[in-house]
C-alpha cells in the first residue's frame, strides 16, 4: 500500500503517562543501605522489560536502537520496551513504539478509552489515575493516513483495527520508514502520531498533571492539577 509522505516539524506532540511512573520505586522505602538498594536495582532488572531491553534488545528491537544519553531516555526506551498482549494499533507485543497527539485533549480522549475498556472487563468504574503530560519534539517524513477513507487499521475495534494497523506498521519499518500520522480513532477532530523509533523521539520534557476519576459511571471526570 503506497502512502503519502508529510515532513513533520512539531515541537511539542504529547504524550500521557501515568503520574506514578514519574516517582521513586515503591519498595525503595524499604531499604535502608546501598547494599539493599544494589539488591532492588538487581531483583527489577530481571522483571523490568525496560532494563532487559536495554541489556538484551528485544526481538524485533536491537540493544543499540535504544537510546542512553538523553533525559528522559528511560520514558523512550520503556515506550518500546513494554508491550501489551496482543500489541497495540501499530505495534506488535514483539516492539513497541511511542505514540502521542498534537491536542493534549486528543492524548486526553486516547488514555480515556484504554483505562475505560480496562475497567469495563472487570465490572467496576471506580477508579482514580493521574496522569502527566511529557511534550516531545518531532522533525522528518512520516507517512501520513489522514484523509484517505476505509483503513481498516483505523477501525474502533481493536479486533479488527489492530491487527491491521500492525500489519501496516511492519511494512513501514520494513522500509525504513519513521512512523505514521493518523485521525484519531477516539476523537474525531484528532491528530495522532507514531514514531517507530527510539533516536526520533526528541527534547522530551514534562508538562501539566491530569487527574482522571471514575465514580461509578463509564465517563470519568477529568480535572487538570
Amino acid at each position: 500500500m503506497s502512502l503519502p509522505i508529510t515532513k513533520v516539524a512539531e515541537p511539542s506532540t504529547v504524550r500521557l503517562v501515568p503520574s506514578g511512573r514519574l516517582k521513586p520505586p515503591a519498595l525503595s522505602a524499604l531499604v535502608s543501605t546501598h547494599g539493599d538498594l544494589s539488591d532492588l536495582a538487581e531483583l527489577e532488572s530481571v522483571t523490568n522489560e525496560r532494563l532487559i531491553a536495554e541489556t538484551s534488545g528485544m526481538p524485533e528491537l536491537r540493544r543499540e536502537d535504544l537510546i542512553f544519553s538523553r533525559p528522559y531516555r528511560s520514558f523512550i526506551n520503556a515506550s518500546f520496551a513494554h508491550t501489551r498482549p496482543g500489541g497495540n494499533r501499530f505495534n506488535s507485543e514483539r516492539r513497541g513504539a511511542w505514540y502521542c497527539a498534537f491536542e493534549v485533549e486528543t492524548s486526553l480522549a486516547e488514555v480515556t478509552f484504554h483505562l475505560t475498556r480496562e475497567l469495563t472487563n472487570i465490572g467496576r468504574f471506580e477508579n482514580q489515575t493521574d496522569y502527566t503530560e511529557l511534550f516531545a519534539g518531532f522533525i522528518g517524513p512520516f507517512h501520513d493516513l489522514r484523509g484517505i477513507e476505509g483503513q481498516p487499521c483505523l477501525d474502533p475495534t481493536p479486533a479488527v483495527g489492530y491487527p491491521a494497523g500492525q500489519a501496516l506498521a511492519a511494512a513501514i519499518i520494513a522500509q525504513g520508514g519513521n512512523g505514521l500520522l493518523y485521525p484519531s480513532v477516539r476523537r474525531t477532530t484528532g491528530t495522532c502520531l507514531v514514531a517507530f523509533h527510539p533516536h526520533l523521539v526528541q527534547d522530551v520534557r514534562q508538562g501539566a498533571v491530569w487527574r482522571l476519576v471514575w465514580a461509578g459511571l463509564p465517563t470519568p471526570a477529568i480535572v487538570k492539577l
